[in-house]
């Protein structure tokens, strides 16, 4: 039986960012004032110099948490569960508006494209009173995939070649592929 392997693929900055790009469902993780962390799903996306950019407004606690210590990790996952993600540490800065306007308008670009009206963007964003979060990258780990480590798989593939069995027992389906008993 073939199984899925765990994937970790060590990457360059520039790769990391194409790879972030089209994937905008981050899990973004700040530090409350106790020290334990607060996560938060979010909608984000890259900006033209590489920062990694999300819309929110002031009163949120990731904006709290961020103007107090702005250490930052996010989490960037595929649009399916089970697919590649990566986490990226940095550090980051709360830009209010009016500031924040055109990096509002450049969040927009990142994650959806061109807006039909952009002056009416522009005042959507004055009237909502947002603020954008822009995170400097720093360190990342591996784009990684879930799966049976290498050392797992080949231990269960010796026994099922020694026994003749089935090791697996299920456990190695993925959520798309398990069935119920």
């Amino acid at each position: 039986m073939a199984r899925k392997l765990a994937t970790e693929d060590l990457v360059e900055r520039d790769e990391l960012l194409d790879f972030i790009r089209p994937r905008n469902q981050w899990l973004l993780a700040t530090l409350r004032q106790d020290g334990r962390p607060q996560t938060s799903p979010v909608t984000g996306g890259v900006s033209e110099a590489g920062q990694l950019v999300i819309a929110t407004y002031p009163e949120r606690d990731k904006s709290h948490n961020l103007r107090r210590d702005p250490r930052v990790t996010v989490c960037v996952m595929s649009d399916h569960f089970g697919g590649a993600w990566v986490q990226v540490d940095g550090t980051a800065s709360v830009t209010d508006v009016p500031e924040a306007v055109e990096g509002l308008v450049e969040y927009f670009r990142a994650v959806s494209g061109e807006h039909p009206n952009w002056d009416e963007y522009r005042e959507s964003m004055m009237r909502q009173g947002k603020c954008l979060i822009s995170i400097d990258v720093e360190r990342w780990g591996p784009i990684a995939t879930g799966g049976f480590p290498t050392s797992v798989a080949t231990i269960l593939n010796a026994l099922e070649a020694d026994t003749g069995t089935d090791t697996g027992t299920g456990l190695d389906q993925g959520p798309d592929e398990a069935t119920s008993a």
